[in-house]
């Protein structure tokens, strides 16, 4: 297949877009390079730089594919802003950049082709959930701009479906960790300038880069007062998204979590990180954040019924592991 990749030159993005690119698909990285980066772009991947906004320079990347006698099969829709912290601070930014420049895509693939998307969801959807384990029909009430940005994105997907016959899967996954091993990971570990994501802040303590770990509030109602969230490995959550692709070829809306199931609590999460790289990692404690929910778990058995998909790290220690051995690479 022919498949559009918008985000492919950001964490996730990336990932999915080599995995493709080594199943022999053909594969496009459109990306405004913002928060992406050049170099993890794959090998053999195509890139063109632009703006989701600019509708019609996404429409004539359609036009030329057709044109070509080459168009796309298929988009894995990646590119967003992510950061909930910050969607409490300019919710504008994240309703414009998600949202508004989300319906730009949908308004081009309407008008040309393809009418199918794979859509990078969050379980910021959810908001505080009601029961843990998150199931697929739990309530939708976003504590934040980010996931009320994402879960409209979900509300335009369905009236699409509805009306235009728009074929999509929304992928609502967790907290995304780990590095690809072997030779395709070199390139594509989890960073972020500036960093804000728990995990490759832990690693820089442990490499020497930051003095300590910030906790983000003690006093959660949970065993040990820290915010518990469900850990899913980037190789897992990639072959997700092309089973998810696969899927759409006899089904025309799926909304599926993808998690491991298992929750961790930000105390365990440093706990892991000290196991794995030795190093003792002190950490401080700091306020709440605004819009942060107490424990986010997903049930992902829908997916692995529905799709036959299995994730390969459950392990918490197993993830770390993966990131640790790509981050002393990065920094070597």
């Amino acid at each position: 297949m022919k498949i559009l990749v918008t985000g492919g030159a950001g964490y996730i993005g990336g990932t999915v877009a080599g995995l493709l690119a080594s199943q022999g698909h053909k594969t496009v990285v459109f990306d405004n390079l913002c928060h992406g980066r050049r170099d993890l772009i794959p090998a053999g991947v195509d890139f063109v730089q632009g703006e989701l906004a600019d509708r019609a320079a996404i429409e004539n990347l359609f036009i030329e594919a057709k044109n070509q006698g080459q168009p796309f099969n298929g988009v894995l829709h990646f590119a967003a802003l992510i950061e909930a912290g910050e969607s409490m601070v300019k919710p504008e930014l994240y309703f414009r950049n998600n949202t508004a420049s989300t319906l730009s895509l949908l308004e081009a693939m309407i008008a040309h082709g393809p009418r199918k998307l794979v859509f990078s969801s969050t379980a910021a959807v959810y908001g505080e959930p009601e029961q843990v384990p998150i199931t697929e029909d739990a309530r939708l009430k976003p504590t934040n701009a980010y996931g009320e940005s994402k879960l409209l994105v979900e509300q335009m997907l369905t009236w699409l479906n509805r009306i235009h016959g728009f074929r999509y899967a929304s992928l609502r996954y967790f907290n995304v960790a780990g590095a690809p091993e072997g030779p395709s990971g070199v390139a594509r570990g989890e960073a972020h300038e500036p960093e804000s994501h728990l995990i490759p802040l832990i690693l820089d303590v442990a490499l020497g880069r930051r003095q300590s770990i910030r906790i983000y509030g003690d006093d959660y109602p949970t065993p040990d007062g820290t915010c518990i969230r469900d850990y899913i490995h980037v190789s897992d959550l990639a072959d997700a998204h092309l089973l998810a692709l696969d899927a759409l070829e006899s089904q025309d809306r799926i909304i599926l979590n993808l998690g491991n199931g298992k929750g961790f609590s930000v105390r365990e999460v440093i706990e892991s990180a000290r196991r794995v790289t030795g190093h003792p990692i002190p950490a401080e404690i700091h306020p709440r954040r605004p819009g942060d929910p107490a424990v986010l778990v997903a049930s992902s058995d829908k997916a692995i019924r529905e799709l036959g998909w299995q994730p390969r790290y459950t392990q918490l220690d197993d993830i770390l592991r993966t990131a640790w051995t790509w981050h002393q690479k990065r920094y070597q």
